[in-house]
């Protein structure tokens, strides 16, 4: 998987890719080229073999102050509609090559997390935070819907449809305590502690069935359409697949021999 990219951070090691915006002087705001290079990023996630698991990390304090006034909203309104629309089509593929992305990703938020850098969280399967987060989804207060970036379909699944809509209609800050309460954070911890913590997150997470993972995260987002029956239909079949794996049957070996497994991802 590359790590040489230009509009952000990445290293990856020992299976873990640890990423984060790269402009802490303004809060790490997200750029046309950003938003475009994470896509890709993202997209080419689901063809790696070297990661299992992806940090979103936060960058001198804070996590992402969403769109860059400047570089994006400045230009946004000159454009017309065919270029607008390409725009939002293309945040929106952020999302989804996030989603789809088939490794676990988890945002370790500190500080300041607005507009699409609360969406990035929102998108991230694993959300920790430090008491200092602040978390908004404030593209009312600069004049557009609540609806951005899968804010509609996915904010309601996590801390409830009335708790998003205040979020969406009023742009104001959840404070970190607030989203703990309501799921959207994991747990917090300190702002000392916060890469460590992720960083052993994935560790944990790294060295189980990175196969399987994959299919939770694929029936994850999957279900969200499916009826009931659908659902267990496509659970069973995941389940058959990964019975197939060579991990299923090193726990199986393990459990017999009273060790611990160990898993390879195959």
């Amino acid at each position: 998987m590359r790590s040489d990219v230009t509009h952000f951070q990445c290293e990856i090691k020992n299976r873990i890719a640890t990423v984060r915006l790269d402009r802490p002087d303004r809060k790490n705001p997200l750029t046309f080229d950003s938003y475009a290079e994470l896509r890709d990023w993202f997209r080419d996630l689901v063809y790696a073999d070297d990661v299992d698991v992806v940090i979103f990390g936060s960058n001198g304090g804070n996590f992402s102050s969403g769109g860059d006034v400047h570089d994006i909203i400045g230009p946004l309104t000159r454009m017309n509609m065919k270029e607008l629309l390409r725009f939002t089509r293309m945040t929106g593929d952020l999302v989804k090559a996030i989603v789809n992305c088939g490794k676990p990703v988890i945002a370790a938020v500190d500080g300041v997390c607005v507009g699409a850098g609360a969406i990035i969280a929102m998108a991230s399967d694993l959300r920790l935070a430090t008491a200092e987060a602040k978390t908004a989804f404030l593209f009312t207060r600069v004049g557009l819907a609540g609806c951005d970036m899968g804010a509609c379909a996915i904010l309601p699944r996590i801390i409830g449809q009335t708790r998003a809509a205040e979020l969406l209609y009023t742009g104001r800050a959840m404070s970190a305590e607030e989203g703990e309460r309501w799921g959207f954070y994991n747990r917090l911890v300190t702002g000392e502690t916060l890469e460590d913590e992720a960083l052993k997150l994935a560790q944990k997470i790294q060295a189980g069935p990175n196969f399987a993972h994959m299919m939770t995260k694929t029936m994850l987002a999957q279900e969200w359409a499916m009826s009931i029956e659908q659902a267990i239909e496509a659970e069973a079949q995941a389940q058959a697949i990964c019975m197939q794996t060579g991990d299923f049957e090193r726990a199986y070996n393990a459990f017999v021999a009273k060790e611990r497994p160990v898993f390879e991802g195959d």
